[in-house]
């Protein structure tokens, strides 16, 4: 199928999320400005017909939808995500509302209960928008269920508040599509040293959320400076991408000083190559 001319959704680094159905992945972004979730269709089509070839499967569903008249050519966007070797790769994704009509042509058991799924995941995300607090305590219990001790689990979500207050403001000001990604990587380079890609080789990470695998510290040191971003964003009325550069690059400035002026006293580096996931604890035996 020919590509489309739909943009891709704009994505912040909380916008890119991988989510499972029982022991299967299925890869999504959010788009903030239509509030979609794009899932990946190929991800999807694999587990409702449990093909070796989902890829080959879906091609002749297509074909199949058209002659019953359903065109898929504007439903569908082609976004890249990162595959299990490290590269980028796009694959075709859509919504919930297409993504349901896609599954109701296939005659599989497994229909009706990953059609309450995806109405359930994306109702999640509406219900975020209109009362954040509840995407807070969402993250909370999902944090606390992965192992993360309550120290972790607080900067954690404070950072989360921050990062939404500085994309907020960057849509506001003019910033667009990949605009977004840009700037996140200036401001990690800016304090760190390191583009957002060498912060994740560092952490020998691939497609994981970096500041999932941040230790406390670093959030901290993350956190400064996209709120300095942000504030001084709002304070010069930056608008558009080259002033909202520079705001960025002055806001990792500030962070990347307070790096430095906490390893000289402390003698040891705040960026550290461990993945900040608690271990599980060894079982306990019974008394």
């Amino acid at each position: 199928m020919a590509d489309t001319t739909t943009q891709p959704p704009q994505a912040s680094d909380n916008d890119l999320s991988i989510i499972r159905f029982e022991d299967r992945d299925v890869r999504r972004r959010w788009n903030p400005e239509a509030e979609k979730w794009y899932f990946s269709v190929i991800d999807v089509v694999g587990i409702i017909t449990e093909s070796s070839v989902p890829s080959r499967y879906w091609n002749d569903l297509k074909a199949k939808l058209k002659e019953e008249g359903f065109e898929l050519y504007e439903k569908i966007v082609k976004l890249k995500f990162t595959a299990k070797d490290g590269k980028k790769r796009s694959t075709e994704c859509t919504d919930t509302e297409t993504l349901l009509r896609v599954i109701q042509s296939v005659p599989s058991p497994k229909a009706e209960p990953i059609k309450q799924w995806l109405a359930r995941v994306g109702f999640e995300r509406i219900e975020e928008i209109k009362d954040p607090e509840k995407g807070i305590h969402r993250a909370l219990g999902t944090y606390a269920r992965k192992g993360y001790d309550d120290e972790w689990i607080s900067r954690r979500l404070r950072t989360i508040e921050v990062r939404n207050e500085l994309t907020n403001e960057w849509r506001k000001r003019g910033i667009e599509g990949y605009g977004y990604a840009i700037l996140t990587n200036d401001i990690y380079k800016g304090w760190s040293g390191k583009t957002t890609r060498q912060y994740k080789e560092f952490k020998n990470l691939t497609d994981e959320n970096l500041r999932d695998h941040m230790s406390p510290l670093e959030l901290v040191i993350n956190m400064l400076a996209e709120a300095s971003t942000a504030e001084i964003a709002r304070n010069a009325d930056a608008n558009g991408f080259d002033a909202n550069h520079a705001a960025a690059q002055k806001g990792a400035s500030i962070a990347g000083n307070a790096r430095k002026e906490i390893e000289d006293v402390t003698g040891k580096s705040v960026i550290t190559p461990d993945n900040f996931i608690p271990k599980p604890e060894e079982p306990k035996a019974l008394e």
